[in-house]
């Protein structure tokens, strides 16, 4: 694979860099700078900026309003909103429910749901997982049951991310009756979240945010005309989204930065007279760590030039998703490892935007371990990593 830059891509590549000098508010930009916390007026505010752009619908067809990029020109705008701390494009609409409507909704569902997301309108959350339901989804019992133009849902879904903001929730539901275990009885539901019969029940963290939450429904009455696709075919959409979902949960180019970030806080760290980056021990792991992301970046590449000629990702998600999420999990080990005794108190409050005290420790220090424990949560959403092994085993090696 060609990694050099063209002429046209290093132009684009400047045009990029001075996007976002111009475009990145300063208030953001401040708070990435600082490793602060965003919050969701961060986040619609950045995805407006980009959808004013053009560049906010990364891998969507043009036709929708995608960007139409080349799979190095996605790799280009990854790398350089990494660098200056960006925030990412929250995943559930953009990256993970617009590709099943686009992919398998009516004209109609891509003429009303589309434009929202894509302009930031609308914030949408998943309605996958539940509490007996996890790892094993096909299990799902929330049941949706017809009854003349509507479907009446009644069950919980748990762990939904940032679900206290949402608008709007995709869901996995039974249509087939709750006795029936299997996939065909589970289809694809878009539910409005101001439906009578919701209610959202937070769940807080060991860092004490609100990041998830259980959303119950009892008796919510949702129309038929937002099934997305087929009754009962919703497994086989779920699994298209799915590998968009552990695609990007890879996160390489953050990754990255964020190894990067650990070589300068180590360079500037004592280990017994000499800089930690010195250690041998320490350096080494540093090392495997640079090459392993290395290779995870070129099956990246590859992944994306797959889907830039209109494909989903297939099983390779799997494996980007495996190693993406390992290597993170180790970066966060050797955050933990130069933060050293700065990572034991919990100072939260000095990563909020008005704090003005005094900081715990050498940089982001005080935040290192709540990161390192809300981050073992990677290898397990989207699919654990276990189920992963097990679909690399099928649908790669055929075993």
């Amino acid at each position: 694979m060609n990694v050099d830059f063209s002429a046209e891509e290093l132009a684009f590549q400047e045009e990029v860099r001075q996007f976002l000098k111009e475009k990145l508010p300063a208030n953001i930009a401040e708070k990435a700078k600082k490793n602060l916390h965003f919050e969701k007026e961060d986040f619609v505010t950045w995805q407006k900026i980009l959808a004013e752009k053009g560049w906010a619908a990364v891998n969507w067809p043009v036709e929708y309003g995608g960007t139409g990029w080349t799979s190095t020109q996605k790799y280009i705008w990854s790398n350089e909103c990494a660098k200056v701390g960006a925030p990412g494009v929250i995943p559930f609409g953009m990256s993970m429910v617009a590709p099943v409507i686009y992919g398998f909704g009516s004209e109609e569902q891509k003429k009303r749901f589309l434009p929202d997301i894509l302009n930031s309108n609308v914030w949408w959350c998943q309605g996958y997982s539940e509490p007996n339901a996890g790892s094993d989804l096909a299990s799902l019992k929330t049941t949706a049951t017809r009854e003349g133009d509507e479907y009446v849902v009644n069950g919980t879904k748990t762990w939904t991310t940032l679900g206290q903001y949402a608008d709007w929730i995709f869901c996995l539901v039974r249509t087939g009756g709750s006795d029936a275990k299997n996939q065909e009885a589970i289809s694809f539901l878009l539910i409005d979240m101001k439906t009578p019969g919701i209610t959202v029940s937070p769940i807080y963290m060991l860092d004490e945010r609100r990041e998830v939450n259980e959303v119950h429904f009892d008796k919510v009455r949702v129309p038929v005309e937002n099934l997305i696709g087929e009754e009962g075919k919703g497994w086989t959409y779920a699994k298209v989204l799915l590998t968009h979902e552990r695609t990007g949960i890879a996160r390489v180019a953050q990754s990255k930065m964020s190894l990067e970030g650990v070589k300068k806080k180590a360079a500037d760290t004592n280990d017994f007279g000499r800089p930690l980056m010195e250690n041998p021990a320490f350096s080494q792991k540093v090392a495997e760590l640079e090459i392993d992301l290395l290779a995870l970046e070129y099956t990246e590449l590859r992944t994306l030039a797959a889907v830039s000629t209109g494909k989903a990702p297939g099983p390779e998600s799997s494996i980007l998703k495996i190693k993406g999420t390992e290597i993170a999990q180790a970066i966060d080990e050797l955050k933990m490892e130069v933060a050293g005794y700065y990572a034991v108190p919990f100072l939260d409050e000095q990563f909020d935007i008005d704090f003005d005290g005094e900081w715990g420790g050498p940089g982001s220090a005080a935040n290192t371990a709540p990161t390192y424990f809300n981050n073992r949560k990677t290898s397990i959403y989207g699919g654990s990593n276990e189920v992963q092994k097990n679909i690399i085993c099928k649908a790669v090696l055929g075993l």
